[in-house]
């Protein structure tokens, strides 16, 4: 199944349409029968399947008509790779990494589909990535490679902007990572059935303005979604909500002659074969 997190004239709401299918039925908040936030759910482990289920008897939802919202809007860990494409790490003239090199974004980054990226005052270096992520659904620690995958809900697409000469003033890249309205996420939740175990084998894009500036598959992932799973989950305890935003493929503006960067009056999309397109349009910070 494929979720939908919404707003509609002030209120909240979750769609959901059937496997292959593209109408959406759902409810906001003040209807009788709204199911609760797509968020609460994953962080209650609820039986999405059952709940679903459910909202496909509701009305139909017009995508095109609300304001659509991150899936998860206040993960608790938001937990980015870096140099995770094969092709990605030879373009930055890096050596392909040994062990993940992992970030961290915070929720005040997170815009949905159809929202504005923002090109902030500080900088002219807002580069765009495709990502695929993938969403805790049960917790763990010390969590074993064959039963990584099971910890995982559902999968998204996500736009990690990143300023770049903000990302290049230290070793550590948080800054450059962690600007407000930088990371698009959406434009939907796609159940972890839905697609290959780990979100292996899916094409993954981005296109500027129509035309395509990254196009390769996850299959080029050094740290497949089981394996981050392990490395991460070694470290700290993995809660319901958390996401992993798991790594860009090559094409990236930086690595350009020249370089290409997201400017006022653009249209970035990425689109992830099984997930959709998250569209957004580019603005510069008012």
């Amino acid at each position: 199944m494929r979720f939908a997190v919404y707003r509609k004239d002030g209120q909240a709401g979750l769609a959901v349409a059937a496997a292959g299918d593209d109408v959406f039925h759902g409810l906001t908040e003040d209807e009788t029968g709204y199911p609760g936030s797509l968020e609460t759910l994953i962080k209650a482990g609820a039986d999405l399947a059952k709940v679903g289920a459910a909202l496909l008897a509701a009305p139909m939802v017009d995508l095109a008509t609300v304001t659509l919202a991150p899936p998860v809007s206040q993960p608790g860990k938001i937990l980015c790779v870096g140099l995770n494409y094969a092709a990605h790490a030879r373009e930055t003239g890096r050596e392909a990494p040994t062990y993940p090199t992992i970030f961290v974004r915070f929720p005040s980054t997170l815009i949905g589909a159809g929202a504005a990226l923002v090109r902030p005052r500080a900088s002219e270096q807002l580069d765009y990535e495709a990502e695929l992520v993938a969403v805790i659904g049960t917790g763990g620690r010390h969590i074993a490679k064959a039963d990584a995958l099971h910890h995982v809900v559902g999968y998204s697409a996500f736009n990690d902007g990143s300023v770049r000469d903000y990302q290049g003033k230290s070793t550590q890249w948080t800054m450059g990572k962690n600007f407000d309205a930088t990371g698009a996420f959406g434009p939907v939740f796609v159940t972890a059935d839905e697609l290959p175990p780990g979100g292996s084998g899916l094409r993954i894009q981005a296109r500027l303005n129509g035309e395509t500036v990254q196009d390769s598959t996850t299959d080029d992932m050094i740290f497949d979604i089981e394996a981050l799973i392990v490395f991460l989950s070694e470290v700290m305890t993995l809660e319901p909500g958390d996401i992993i935003v798991s790594g860009t493929p090559s094409g990236v503006g930086i690595a350009r002659t020249p370089p290409l960067f997201l400017r006022p009056g653009d249209v970035c999309e990425i689109e992830i074969e099984g997930i959709g397109i998250l569209r957004n349009p580019v603005i510069a910070e008012a």
